[in-house]
């Protein structure tokens, strides 16, 4: 390992001693635009089927990482504190990690996860396998228990579809950002109905419920006031929080609110639908099966209007054969379980070379 600028950060390894017992670990990161999560977890026999509950020893969580979103170096420093937090209350340090594996969002691109290789060579010791992959990958991964096989829709603060077949083709839908149009996530959502409350102030729009719940929400005092709310601080998280408000209003018989409802379930069901239709992943004839994972607070049915239910049905018109899966355990676990995944196959290869 290099000396690096936050080494305070694992100051840590050296006030506390290992366990007596402790053994070799992985790592999983879950990184969002909302938030990050880092398990750790311990080596597992390569068996299957895997235990359940999946054994966790640590968990910890930070906020944003999504470096197009924070910048590169407060995503970097995030990442770090988060793994050197997980590992700290495991009772663990870096020289037992095996294996890690980052999923965050915002790598699109060899190049992303190059620049992320590099840096986290420079954090852990050479032994460590090193993985880096975009957010979706860990959260079909969570669906599957660390298969890559299928399509996982996101649709939190932002959205995306990112699908495997099992012999190792990949593609994804959506997901480039709110500039280039995040259409059905929380923010796409949000953004709708501001927009839709300032084309009624100003008399370009129809009347809408949302103006009035959005104003009491916020504590504004009327929606003249809501252009300087937006602009004083337009971090996506901060507008997808708004998601809620929609849905009441929608709920309440809002036209207007239900109408970017409908439009948000048909966009997220377009971007599943290009994945699948890419990857073939429904068989020659469109009716084969496959894992559909549904991840990210958008899907969650908690409302009786479920913007997750609605997709579900839009998708299985075309693909009867989607699986709608609802993980049991959440992204960074299955970001564990790929990085476990990875080295005992890298493992096991290595074994039968020598």
């Amino acid at each position: 390992m290099k000396p690096y600028r936050n080494g305070e950060i694992w100051d840590f390894e050296h006030q506390m001693p290992v366990a007596a017992g402790a053994g070799d670990v992985i790592l999983g990161v879950d990184g969002g635009t909302t938030s990050t999560v880092c398990i750790c977890m311990p080596i597992l026999p390569f068996s299957d089927p895997l235990p359940d509950p999946v054994p966790v020893l640590a968990r910890a969580v930070a906020g944003c990482t999504n470096h197009n979103s924070v910048g590169e170096a407060a995503a970097r420093e995030t990442l770090e504190q988060v793994m050197a937090e997980a590992l700290a209350k495991s009772g663990s340090n870096r020289s037992a990690v095996r294996a890690v594996c980052l999923a965050v969002s915002g790598v699109n691109h060899p190049t992303d996860q190059q620049r992320i290789l590099d840096w986290m060579r420079d954090i852990f010791p050479s032994h460590v396998r090193l993985y880096v992959q975009n957010d979706a990958v860990a959260a079909l991964a969570c669906g599957t228990l660390g298969k890559l096989h299928g399509c996982v829709l996101i649709a939190g603060t932002g959205t995306i579809a990112y699908g495997f077949t099992e012999d190792g083709r990949e593609a994804r839908a959506a997901g480039a950002g709110p500039t280039l149009g995040d259409w059905g996530s929380g923010y796409g959502i949000a953004a709708q109905a501001l927009t839709a409350v300032v084309r009624a102030n100003d008399g370009r729009g129809p009347d809408t419920k949302l103006t009035a719940s959005i104003v009491e929400e916020l504590g504004l005092s009327s929606p003249d006031e809501l252009i300087g709310w937006t602009y004083a601080d337009p971090s996506w998280a901060r507008i997808a929080a708004l998601v809620p408000v929609v849905v009441s209003c929608a709920e309440a018989g809002d036209e207007v609110a239900n109408n970017i409802l409908f439009d948000s379930v048909q966009e997220l069901g377009l971007s599943v639908k290009a994945v699948v239709q890419r990857l073939g992943l429904c068989g020659p004839e469109g009716k084969d099966s496959f894992p559909l994972v549904m991840v990210g607070g958008v899907l969650e049915a908690n409302k009786r209007w479920d913007i997750g239910k609605e997709v579900i049905k839009c998708i299985s018109k075309d693909y009867p054969g989607a699986v709608p899966i609802r993980p049991k355990v959440e992204p960074a676990v299955g970001a564990a379980l790929l990085a476990w995944n990875f080295f005992m196959n890298e493992s096991l290869k290595e074994a039968f070379k020598s």
